[in-house]
């Protein structure tokens, strides 16, 4: 028998070639699925992150496409209606919050202060966390809002 022609085509015919080698699919189909994998757990790791992770309730306003993604040391604060300032979901005073960008300039100067104001609180209150920051030696201010629609 003759390499490349069906079994029991005695006539002479080209016949068609019987095996499909399928080695190539699979390695291609194996990197594939590795991309996938890598690709999800990035995503899944980086998450929605910053904020108050306590389940606070901060009606952000409006504004463009984020930018900023929160790492593990920024500092989210946020400022709710009634003008409390919340850290780490604790409820905190001015000036516990700004022994808290004491501590976090002594661990890392480029800490980035991400402040999430209520919608309704005033702009003094806003500026007035963003200049105890910067009393503090943290430069990298960034103020978080909700992606318009």
């Amino acid at each position: 028998m003759a390499m490349g022609k069906t079994p029991g085509s005695d006539d002479g015919d080209e016949g068609v070639f019987a095996e499909i080698n399928i080695t190539p699919l699979t390695d291609i189909f194996l990197v594939l699925l590795i991309i996938f994998m890598v690709t999800s757990s990035v995503i899944v790791q980086q998450g929605p992150g910053g904020g108050a992770k306590a389940g606070l309730k901060v009606n952000l306003p409006k504004g463009g496409a984020a930018d900023v993604t929160a790492k593990t040391t920024d500092l989210s604060v946020a400022v709710l209606a009634d003008g409390r300032f919340v850290l780490a979901g604790n409820v905190i005073s001015q000036e516990e919050l700004q022994k808290a960008f004491d501590e976090a300039k002594v661990k890392d100067p480029d800490t980035v202060v991400i402040v999430q104001a209520d919608e309704g609180v005033p702009h003094g209150t806003v500026v007035q966390v963003m200049e105890l920051a910067k009393k503090a030696g943290l430069g990298q201010l960034a103020i978080g809002v909700r992606e318009g629609d």
